[in-house]
């Protein structure tokens, strides 16, 4: 951990330019595949610190994802103030790495909140509509209110059943109740999110600049599966009647912000409400507390990860060459970069669960959990199904056909960094169903 945490700390330190900041971000990378070898058993190194592969895979996300972001976000750099920007992104991947490797668990609340600062910092500095005040609030209040019970119940936790460590747990099944499942949970359920708590994550994606999209869809949100994952080895599974509930109230909702992504015109909203598509049926995975589903959700966890961010990343491409976010001013793609096209169709078809992306795998591991909890759960699985492979070709369509704009400018689209970017976000989808024990082996 300290091969990474110290240069990053430095680098916030430091006031370095933006090439060096981004070459240290890349070399970052490197350490983080030490934790390739890391065991399937938990490990404890500290009273504070632990990790086990599930963290491990979640902080090479991170350090995967922060300098294609830094990287996506080329105009912040011809502005004044760009060195803000990389102490804010280096402090919001701190905290993140930390989050993921702590095992004590009020430093893990800690983090969990801290991680807002920097992500509300970055969305007021950088984002596109003067709403994006009322987007920061919007993320602001849904997390903070959702995140008091958590505080309550870990204090609960500590006191009376002096419990403080996530990562290797002890739980006493007959203490638990469903009141004390909801006030452990609901935090991540809102961060994740689900349906109902999901107003502020189209809002935020919405307002915030290339860089506050990508680390939100990216790695933010699998702050909330990673919570629950670990909870479901903290505290004793909730009753059979109220889990019904949740799951329900998560596929259903699943399938009707998927229904509202085929009308939608926005390309950022588009990708932000399919997220909450695909939010949802990890937390039916969580929710069916079988192998498969956990496994599964942690599959679509990180194949989602790297799959949004990339679509985010070209939906500001496209942005960047037309000044518009809608499908109608961005046609003709195909016509002007046909590399560009292509890269849209893989993401495209990875985004509805098309072989050989690690989406798949993660689809028929949740599918299949959620039809074991409950039959009555195939009629909005089969929906879902068939409008994310609706949506995503409706974007492929509307984007790559029909006349080119004349207001476009191509030649700002295909550089060879945005072909960087776009081929490091979808390289690992299609190779880690390769090996796919990365994502399974805890």
């Amino acid at each position: 951990m300290l091969t990474i945490m110290v240069p990053m700390t430095l680098l916030m330190l430091s006031n370095t330019n933006w090439n060096k900041a981004l070459m240290y971000m890349t070399l970052l990378i490197c350490p983080s595949t030490i934790f390739l070898y890391s065991s399937a058993m938990p490990i404890n190194m500290t009273m504070m610190y632990g990790l086990d592969h599930m963290s491990s895979m979640l902080i090479m996300l991170t350090l995967w994802i922060i300098p294609l972001v830094v990287t996506a976000s080329q105009k912040i750099h011809l502005k004044e103030d760009s060195m803000s920007f990389i102490l804010y992104i280096s402090a919001l991947s701190s905290v993140l790495i930390l989050a993921f490797s702590v095992s004590h668990l009020f430093s893990f609340y800690i983090m969990f909140e801290a991680s807002l600062i920097p992500t509300l910092l970055i969305i007021m500095k950088w984002g596109y509509q003067p709403e994006r005040l009322q987007a920061s609030m919007y993320l602001m209040m849904y997390t903070i209110t959702a995140s008091l019970p958590l505080l309550g119940g870990i204090a609960i936790m500590s006191m009376n059943m002096k419990m403080d460590n996530m990562i290797l747990p002890l739980y006493s099944s007959s203490y638990m109740s469903s009141t004390m499942w909801v006030m452990m949970n609901l935090a991540f359920m809102v961060k994740l999110p689900l349906f109902m708590m999901h107003l502020w994550l189209p809002k935020a994606h919405v307002e915030a600049p290339v860089a506050g999209s990508m680390i939100l869809a990216a790695v933010l949100l699998k702050l909330g599966g990673y919570g629950m994952l670990r909870m479901m080895c903290l505290i004793a599974p909730t009753q059979a009647a109220f889990k019904m509930i949740l799951i329900s109230l998560s596929l259903w909702g699943g399938m009707i912000t998927s229904l509202i992504c085929v009308r939608q015109q926005d390309m950022k909203s588009l990708i932000a409400y399919s997220s909450v598509g695909h939010m949802s049926l990890v937390m039916a995975g969580i929710l069916a507390n079988i192998p498969w589903g956990v496994w599964g959700a942690m599959a679509m966890m990180i194949s989602h990860g790297l799959l949004s961010s990339a679509m985010f990343a070209c939906a500001d491409m496209a942005y960047s060459t037309s000044n518009s976010r809608s499908l109608l001013m961005n046609k003709g793609v195909n016509i002007a970069m046909p590399t560009m096209s292509m890269l849209w169709f893989i993401m495209a078809a990875a985004n509805m669960a098309a072989p050989p992306s690690t989406n798949l795998l993660a689809e028929i591991m949740l599918i299949t959990s959620s039809t074991i909890t409950t039959k009555l759960a195939l009629l909005p699985l089969g929906i879902m199904s068939f409008t994310a492979a609706a949506y995503s070709l409706t974007l492929y369509v509307s984007m790559n056909h029909g006349p080119m704009n004349s207001l476009n400018n191509p030649s700002m689209f295909m550089t060879a960094r945005n072909l960087l970017i776009i081929m490091a976000h979808i390289t690992p989808v299609f190779l880690i169903i390769v090996m796919s024990t990365l994502i399974t082996m805890y």
